[in-house]
Protein backbone atom coordinates (compact mmCIF):
# COMPACT_ATOMS: atom_id res chain seq x y z
CA UNK A 1 0.00 0.00 0.00
CA UNK A 2 1.57 3.35 -1.09
CA UNK A 3 2.02 6.05 2.20
CA UNK A 4 2.36 9.13 -0.06
CA UNK A 5 -0.52 10.69 -0.50
CA UNK A 6 -0.37 11.78 -3.90
CA UNK A 7 0.29 8.28 -4.78
CA UNK A 8 -2.91 7.15 -2.62
CA UNK A 9 -5.06 9.44 -4.99
CA UNK A 10 -3.79 8.01 -8.16
CA UNK A 11 -4.63 4.60 -7.27
CA UNK A 12 -7.90 5.82 -6.31
CA UNK A 13 -8.20 7.77 -9.74
CA UNK A 14 -6.95 4.59 -11.29
CA UNK A 15 -9.67 2.35 -9.66
CA UNK A 16 -12.47 4.90 -10.54
CA UNK A 17 -11.12 5.24 -14.41
CA UNK A 18 -10.98 1.45 -14.31
CA UNK A 19 -14.70 0.79 -13.60
CA UNK A 20 -15.28 3.86 -16.01
CA UNK A 21 -13.16 1.79 -18.98
CA UNK A 22 -14.92 -1.49 -18.36
CA UNK A 23 -17.99 -0.05 -18.79
CA UNK A 24 -17.58 1.55 -21.90
CA UNK A 25 -15.70 -2.08 -23.47
CA UNK A 26 -18.95 -4.05 -21.86
CA UNK A 27 -21.62 -1.50 -23.36
CA UNK A 28 -19.83 -1.54 -26.96
CA UNK A 29 -19.19 -5.66 -26.53
CA UNK A 30 -22.71 -6.11 -25.67
CA UNK A 31 -24.36 -3.50 -29.03
CA UNK A 32 -21.86 -5.51 -31.02
CA UNK A 33 -22.98 -9.21 -30.23
CA UNK A 34 -26.80 -7.60 -30.42
CA UNK A 35 -26.09 -6.47 -34.08
CA UNK A 36 -24.28 -9.86 -34.92
CA UNK A 37 -27.55 -11.60 -34.01
CA UNK A 38 -29.97 -9.36 -35.70
CA UNK A 39 -27.11 -9.82 -38.66
CA UNK A 40 -27.53 -13.87 -38.86
CA UNK A 41 -31.21 -13.29 -38.66
CA UNK A 42 -31.28 -10.49 -41.39
CA UNK A 43 -29.14 -13.60 -42.94
CA UNK A 44 -31.82 -16.21 -42.73
CA UNK A 45 -34.45 -13.93 -43.19
CA UNK A 46 -33.52 -10.98 -45.57
CA UNK A 47 -36.50 -8.65 -44.85
CA UNK A 48 -36.33 -4.98 -45.17
CA UNK A 49 -37.89 -5.08 -41.49
CA UNK A 50 -34.70 -7.13 -40.48
CA UNK A 51 -32.50 -4.59 -42.45
CA UNK A 52 -33.44 -1.61 -40.79
CA UNK A 53 -32.96 -3.16 -37.46
CA UNK A 54 -29.36 -4.47 -38.55
CA UNK A 55 -28.81 -1.05 -39.54
CA UNK A 56 -30.14 0.55 -36.21
CA UNK A 57 -27.83 -1.43 -34.17
CA UNK A 58 -25.00 -0.90 -36.15
CA UNK A 59 -25.53 3.15 -35.78
CA UNK A 60 -25.86 2.28 -31.73
CA UNK A 61 -22.05 0.52 -31.56
CA UNK A 62 -20.91 3.45 -33.84
CA UNK A 63 -21.83 5.61 -31.63
CA UNK A 64 -21.06 3.78 -28.29
CA UNK A 65 -17.22 3.29 -30.58
CA UNK A 66 -16.96 7.39 -30.90
CA UNK A 67 -18.26 8.43 -27.48
CA UNK A 68 -15.44 5.59 -26.15
CA UNK A 69 -12.96 6.98 -28.49
CA UNK A 70 -13.92 10.77 -26.92
CA UNK A 71 -13.88 9.66 -23.41
CA UNK A 72 -10.03 8.12 -24.48
CA UNK A 73 -11.00 4.44 -23.72
CA UNK A 74 -10.18 3.46 -27.00
CA UNK A 75 -7.50 4.97 -29.55
CA UNK A 76 -8.95 6.62 -32.60
CA UNK A 77 -7.32 4.27 -34.58
CA UNK A 78 -8.72 0.85 -32.11
CA UNK A 79 -11.95 2.23 -32.85
CA UNK A 80 -11.84 2.81 -36.55
CA UNK A 81 -10.73 -0.58 -36.71
CA UNK A 82 -13.50 -2.22 -34.99
CA UNK A 83 -16.26 0.10 -36.66
CA UNK A 84 -14.62 -1.09 -39.69
CA UNK A 85 -15.06 -4.42 -39.29
CA UNK A 86 -18.84 -4.35 -38.36
CA UNK A 87 -19.45 -2.89 -41.13
CA UNK A 88 -17.10 -5.39 -43.39
CA UNK A 89 -19.87 -7.96 -42.31
CA UNK A 90 -22.65 -5.90 -43.11
CA UNK A 91 -21.13 -5.92 -46.83
CA UNK A 92 -20.35 -9.15 -47.02
CA UNK A 93 -24.09 -9.87 -46.35
CA UNK A 94 -26.06 -6.97 -48.40
CA UNK A 95 -23.30 -8.20 -51.77
CA UNK A 96 -24.54 -11.79 -51.10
Amino acid sequence: MANIKSAIKRIKTTKRNNQINRFYKSTIKTFTKKYLLAMKDYQVNPTPENLSIVESNLSIVYSKIDKAIKKNVYHKNNGARKKARLYKVLKTIKTS
